[in-house]
């Protein structure tokens, strides 16, 4: 069955004392989700199971994010997370440190539902 997407949030987290991708991946989630109120849903009769969301993490070191620890986070749909080379690193060089900036783009789609429904 074909697909058409229906939301793209964007968001942004960081880390900065820790140097943590994940930590700041998961941020940058949440940051996204708070954008979104989606009825849809509900006013559709439409399950959320059939929704697939897949979430692009931006970061500096993306073999260092835990892509299953991020999808946990998403309260719903079939989550597919992936990490690639993007975000912000900034060097702190007197303290020898890095503050992680990462970018999150999350998309979800829903079955075509094009001719189901009919404007009464």
């Amino acid at each position: 069955m074909t697909e058409k997407r229906i939301i793209l949030e964007m968001g942004t987290g960081n880390d900065l004392y820790g140097q943590d991708y994940t930590k700041a991946a998961r941020r940058a989630v949440q940051d996204a989700l708070h954008h979104s109120s989606i009825t849809l849903f509900s006013k559709l009769d439409i399950d959320h199971s059939e929704m697939r969301v897949c979430v692009t993490i931006g970061v500096q070191q993306p073999e260092d994010v835990d892509c299953d620890l991020v999808a946990s986070d998403l309260p719903r749909g079939r989550a597919e997370v992936r990490a690639v080379k993007g975000g912000l690193d900034v060097e702190d060089t007197e303290a020898g440190t890095r503050h992680v900036v990462a970018t999150a783009a999350i998309e979800a789609f829903l079955p075509d539902l094009a001719g189901q429904f009919v404007q009464s």
